[in-house]
């Protein structure tokens, strides 16, 4: 007799993962096969039943902050970023539905042509179908950052956590574990842990969000092979932000 699938921890949750996490080894733009290998994370998960929300940045195209940074004006850059966001969200739905996962782009900007609308019920009958729902745009507002769209639309879709995808780090730690060898990793951490010791988890609005709605964050490495899958059957390394 073979072994029984693990069972998921969790019925609906949102993944959010850096715009940088789709350029592998590149300096800039979309690594095809790293899309596809994130793409094979999310369908495992999505083979356990488990209703999947995502949120990708779009810093690997262009970053809002760095061209205002540089002279632009800020809500123009934002935007600019914003549209980054759509393009990833359109190269991962491109992944996803080549591994047999129907897919949902859901932009903040509405664009017809490439995109729904955000309309939140039908986005909410999406999940209910099994379809992985893509959240592009943001916010649809500047100054607010892809961690605070990734934090309202759980809340929107009633998510039970938010999975926080990171690169070459599988957790939170004290201090910066690139630069000091002795950097220890949070089992577990409070949301005013990680705004008073600027922890770097997410910007503050987005901490206070899933403070205020008591929604739990799991940072974890998109690097290790299973992470995501393994976290909802309540393994893996990882550390809980929540209370």
């Amino acid at each position: 007799m073979s072994d029984a699938e693990p069972q998921a921890k969790f019925k609906r949750v949102m993944l959010k993962i850096s715009g940088e996490a789709l350029m592998g080894d590149q300096g800039f733009g979309l690594h095809p096969p790293t899309v596809e290998r994130i793409a094979r994370e999310v369908k495992s998960v999505h083979d356990l039943g488990v209703e999947i929300c995502m949120v990708i940045g779009g810093g690997n195209v262009f970053r809002g902050l760095q061209g205002s940074a540089q002279g632009m004006e800020r809500t123009t850059a934002d935007y600019m970023g914003m549209l980054a966001t759509v393009m990833n969200a359109l190269a991962m739905q491109s992944a996803l539905e080549g591994l047999g996962v129907f897919t949902r782009v859901i932009s903040a900007i509405t664009m017809n042509e490439v995109a729904e609308p955000y309309i939140r019920r039908r986005a909410v009958r999406h999940l209910e179908k099994k379809r992985v729902c893509i959240f592009a745009a943001g916010t649809g507002n500047p100054y607010f950052t892809t961690d605070t769209a990734a934090t309202l639309r759980a809340n929107e879709m009633s998510c039970e956590a938010i999975f926080m995808g990171k690169n070459g780090v599988d957790g939170v730690y004290d201090k910066d574990p690139a630069k000091h060898a002795d950097a220890k990793r949070y089992e577990q951490v409070s949301y005013d842990d990680v705004l008073t010791k600027r922890l770097g988890v997410m910007d503050a609005s987005a901490i206070a969000l899933a403070r205020d709605n008591n929604l739990p964050i799991f940072v974890f490495s998109l690097d290790e092979p299973g992470g995501f899958r393994g976290i909802l059957a309540g393994e893996g390394t990882y550390t809980r932000v929540q209370g």
